[in-house]
């Protein structure tokens, strides 16, 4: 392994964007964490390559998440990027069909989870030497545009670029830097269902285009390449032809 490559944990790793955003960053060198619950597919990706470090760990759970970033840190020496991605989202429903443990669940996984990681992070960053590094958060293009019934993930997501913005303000005097990528129908398992069919904005039901997911990872290579002096604060990375302006 080499001791001067930099050191990404990416939350999500073991299946869909976070595990091809992990394979290219092993492939180029990096120090890369591997953070997810099942602890088989984390070592699935991890595989060959002698610069991974699995780390099973519910991102829900705060002491989970404090021991694998401590783990991490103690295995480096120190952290320089974290991939805020994992997350999840639930079958389209109006508020009123919605039930609140869908809520709960996925707040918990996508908002909650993110803050616990990037609380973690934030705190190693802060006090390592030299000072400071990267936050990326996996926003969505739902951040900014709901698809129709997706009340929790929409919202949560919304809350993502306020993490974002605060992170970035918080981080300066420390010289951590925060961004965000957009993703909008990257062809994983969890967007299948987009290639057969989906709720649009007009109430009818369509199949919408997609993109291969290796577009996500070589864009966030480009966002954790840049020194710390520079920072893509926001970027969309999207099916050229999916719906996405009005959702129309």
């Amino acid at each position: 392994m080499d001791s001067t490559a930099q050191s990404i944990i990416i939350t999500g790793a073991g299946s869909g964007i976070g595990r091809a955003c992990a394979q290219l960053f092993l492939e180029k060198g990096y120090k890369v964490g591997l953070i997810g619950r099942r602890a088989a597919l984390l070592e699935d990706v991890a595989k060959g390559h002698s610069n991974a470090l699995p780390l099973a760990c519910d991102i829900t759970d705060a002491d989970q998440v404090a021991k694998a970033f401590e783990t991490a840190r103690s295995t480096w020496g120190r952290i320089d990027i974290l991939f805020n991605n994992a997350g999840m989202s639930k079958p389209s429903r109006t508020i009123d069909e919605t039930p609140v443990e869908d809520w709960l669940e996925v707040v918990q996984v996508n908002l909650t989870g993110s803050f616990l990681c990037a609380r973690a992070a934030f705190a190693i960053m802060r006090a390592q030497s030299p000072q400071g590094g990267r936050i990326i958060n996996n926003g969505s293009v739902s951040a900014y545009t709901p698809r129709p019934g997706s009340i929790p993930y929409t919202a949560t997501k919304h809350a993502i670029t306020g993490l974002t913005k605060t992170l970035s303000l918080d981080g300066r005097p420390f010289n951590i830097a925060c961004g965000q990528i957009d993703i909008g129908n990257a062809l994983t398992e969890m967007a299948k269902p987009m290639t057969i069919g989906v709720p649009q904005a007009d109430g009818s039901i369509k199949a919408e285009a997609t993109m291969d997911v290796a577009h996500v990872a070589t864009s966030l290579l480009h966002m954790a390449q840049l020194p710390l002096e520079a920072n893509v604060q926001f970027m969309t990375v999207m099916a050229t032809k999916m719906p996405y302006v009005g959702r129309g």
